[in-house]
């Protein structure tokens, strides 16, 4: 009797047991006492981290992950394999961490942690990023990995803001590499080159500390192409190279090139005015076009806010960072501005292959793409200062077109308005003569006398620059009622602007 009363009463233990260890496993985040192995294993990794133990976290992580492959635990313990090798630190250690959060990406895109996983593969490459005269690999890795926290996951307005940030940080970085690259080809000089980079890198990083300083070095490396056309000039002058009639053909071409390099300048010039008002170089930039005989610009009322507060958002570096730069292999970013939009598109960079076939489309009298349809496609519109081909003068065309074609001084053939009239007696009808005393023909290219001779009147692009932030663009006369409203004053202009910065190199201006 009391045996059986025994094996009722470990049934009863068994039972009560069973139902408490159950009750357990459904929720194992109810209680923090759970006995559950999977949560276990968790636990006793994630306490390892906490004391920098972190072979030991990621043996229990790996653990875990390797035999409870169906666990609720298994996203947050990939996430903590990758934060242990994170929080390790080292170039090695963050190669796999990095290895480890793509993985995560991979298998929980939908999981809150997916955007901070992202953040934190581009804060290992933000962390190894360099001085701009050393390696850039890490800096433009750094560039793409935020862009894609942006764009990938809007939804995250916390980690938006910080990829943002630092984004604008980076930007500031490549963007000091970009320049240091075009002033060092303008002090070499190579002018194609200078201008080359320069333009592209302010159409790409607008919110660069030294735009201003970028693109007065734009302009002057456009002055300084006119400097080397006028001593060319001068130096075939002096030479006697060539018949008097080719020292004119060559000497207006070069007119011709000086003409669109000023224009040029002038609209880099202008955009310092325009877009970066408070910064160091506006005043010489006002020099420089009052020397080049071109109109200075006002920056409206919202351009100058907006350069002002780009401005004032920008830091100082301190004594100490200061003193300890030489020492230290990461760059300052101190200077980068905290408001704005950091550029999320890369455009297209300027060639300066492109730029020299332009220039010589200019000394040739055409635009860069008249000469490239001519060159490359051979047909279209034909050349300026010729008329329209005539059958007549192909060889090679069939009696039956020859006979369609009008016969000069045959009395039953219809008058053609496009026809070349015929020379005088006594004179050759292929001779430049007869092109000369032919009817005018309204189908006939007229050259651009324009571009032969430097305009009188400013440039009418010279205004374009004045765009509002929203994307409207000012009136082009900046004396009228409705445009005035919208310049901003001289005297706010003025008051806007800080002292001249400490070290700044001025480059001085080409005569």
């Amino acid at each position: 009797m009391s045996l059986r009363f025994s094996v009722i009463g470990l049934a009863a233990t068994l039972a009560l047991t069973t139902a408490c260890t159950n009750k357990r496993v459904s929720n194992p985040l109810a209680k923090v006492d759970s006995k559950q192995p999977d949560k276990v294993l968790f636990d006793r990794g994630m306490d390892a981290m906490k004391h920098n133990h972190f072979d030991v976290s990621r043996l229990e992580m790996q653990t875990l992950i390797n035999a409870y492959p169906d666990s609720e635990f298994i996203a947050r313990a990939k996430l903590a394999l990758a934060d242990s090798w994170y929080a390790e630190g080292g170039t090695a250690a963050w190669a796999q961490a990095e290895t480890e959060y793509k993985d995560f990406e991979t298998f929980f895109p939908n999981m809150p942690e997916a955007a901070e996983a992202q953040l934190k593969i581009a804060n290992i490459h933000f962390h190894q990023m360099e001085k701009p005269d050393r390696d850039f690999t890490h800096a433009v890795r750094a560039e793409q990995e935020y862009r894609q926290v942006i764009l990938q996951y809007p939804d995250n307005p916390k980690m938006v803001a910080e990829a943002r940030s630092k984004l604008l940080q980076v930007q500031e970085v490549i963007a000091e590499r970009e320049f240091r690259v075009g002033r060092f080809y303008y002090l070499r000089p190579s002018y194609p080159a200078a201008i080359a980079r320069l333009q592209s890198l302010v159409d790409r990083y607008p919110l660069y500390s030294k735009a201003d300083e970028t693109l007065y070095l734009l302009g002057q490396s456009y002055e300084g192409e006119i400097a080397l056309l006028h001593n060319m000039d001068v130096q075939e002058r002096k030479l006697h190279k060539g018949s008097e009639a080719q020292l004119k053909a060559n000497q207006l071409a070069r007119e011709r090139m000086a003409t669109d390099f000023a224009a040029k300048a002038a609209e880099a010039y202008a955009k310092i005015l325009t877009r970066y008002p408070v910064m160091d170089r506006s005043d010489d930039a006002k020099a420089r076009l009052l020397a080049l005989h071109q109109p200075v610009p006002r920056p409206t009322k919202a351009a100058l806010a907006q350069n002002k507060a780009e401005d004032a958002a920008r830091g100082e570096r301190t004594m100490l960072s200061r003193a300890t730069a030489a020492f230290d292999r990461h760059p300052d970013v101190s200077s980068a501005t905290k408001v704005g939009d950091p550029a999320m598109v890369d455009p297209t960079p300027v060639s300066a292959t492109a730029l020299v076939k332009r220039a010589n489309s200019v000394a040739m009298g055409k635009t860069g793409t008249q000469a490239v349809s001519a060159m490359t496609t051979g047909t279209g519109t034909p050349p300026e200062n010729q008329p329209a081909p005539r059958s007549d003068e192909i060889p090679g065309v069939s009696p039956t077109d020859q006979d369609a074609a009008q016969i000069p001084g045959d009395p039953k053939a219809p008058s053609d308005p496009n026809e070349i009239k015929p020379a005088p007696a006594g004179s050759d009808s292929a001779s430049p003569s007869a092109a000369v005393a032919a009817a005018p023909d309204p189908n006939e290219l007229k050259p651009n006398i324009a571009r032969e001779t430097p305009p009188a009147a400013p440039p009418a692009q010279v205004n374009e620059l004045q765009v509002q932030p929203s994307g409207t663009t000012a009136a082009p006369d900046p004396n009228a009622a409705s445009s005035s409203q919208d310049l901003a004053d001289d005297n706010a202009v003025a008051s806007s602007k800080h002292k001249k910065k400490k070290g700044l190199r001025k480059i001085i201006p080409l005569k």
